[in-house]
C-alpha cells in the first residue's frame, strides 16, 4: 500500500498546477516571419493570392479547391488538402485579399484547429518587399496539438521558403 502525504501538503502544488494550465490553455502559439525579397509588393500579393497554385510548390499541399465566398469579390473559400506521409488532413479557410492595403488575411473555419489566422503583408523597402508573416494557431485536440504544434511551427518556416523560391522562379 502507498502512503499518500497529507491532502493539506499536496494542495498548494495542485492549486498551482490548476492555475499554470488554466493560464496555458488561453495562450495560443503565434509564429511571426519576416522576410524581404527584391520584388514589387504587388508582385509578392500575387503570388500569395494565387491560391489555386499553391499544390505545385507548397510543401504538404496536396489539393486546393477555391470558390467566391458569396458576394465579396475580394474574399475566397479555399479548401486545402495537406498529407504527411500517411496521414492527410483537410480544412477550409475564408481568404481576404485586401489590394489596396497589400494584405491577405486568411482564417481557417474547419477542419482539425481550433484556430487559425495567418496574415501576410507586404511593404515596399527599397528596390524590393519586406514581407511579414503572422500565424496564431492550435489544434483542436489536445494530444494531438502536443505533438504537432513544434512540427507545425517548423513547417511554416519550410513553407514560407517555398514562398520565396516561387517568387524567383516567376519574377527574377
Amino acid at each position: 500500500r502507498i502512503r499518500r502525504p497529507p491532502r493539506s501538503t499536496l494542495l498548494p502544488y495542485t492549486t498551482l498546477f490548476r492555475s499554470k494550465l488554466r493560464e496555458r490553455k488561453n495562450i495560443m502559439p503565434r509564429l511571426n516571419f519576416e522576410r524581404y525579397v527584391p520584388f514589387s509588393p504587388e508582385q509578392m500579393l500575387s503570388l500569395v493570392a494565387d491560391l489555386e497554385a499553391y499544390p505545385e510548390f507548397v510543401p504538404n499541399c496536396s489539393h486546393m479547391q477555391v470558390s467566391q465566398a458569396g458576394q465579396e469579390r475580394d474574399v475566397q473559400l479555399a479548401h486545402m488538402a495537406i498529407s504527411f506521409g500517411p496521414i492527410s488532413q483537410s480544412y477550409t479557410s475564408r481568404v481576404t485579399i485586401d489590394e489596396r492595403a497589400a494584405i491577405v488575411h486568411s482564417q481557417a473555419i474547419d477542419g482539425p484547429f481550433s484556430h487559425l489566422i495567418s496574415e501576410w503583408r507586404f511593404e515596399a523597402e527599397g528596390e524590393g518587399t519586406r514581407i511579414f508573416l503572422q500565424i496564431d494557431f492550435d489544434f483542436t485536440n489536445r494530444l494531438i496539438a502536443a505533438a504537432a504544434r513544434p512540427v507545425f511551427a517548423q513547417k511554416q518556416g519550410e513553407i514560407l521558403d517555398a514562398f520565396m523560391a516561387e517568387a524567383k522562379r516567376r519574377f527574377a
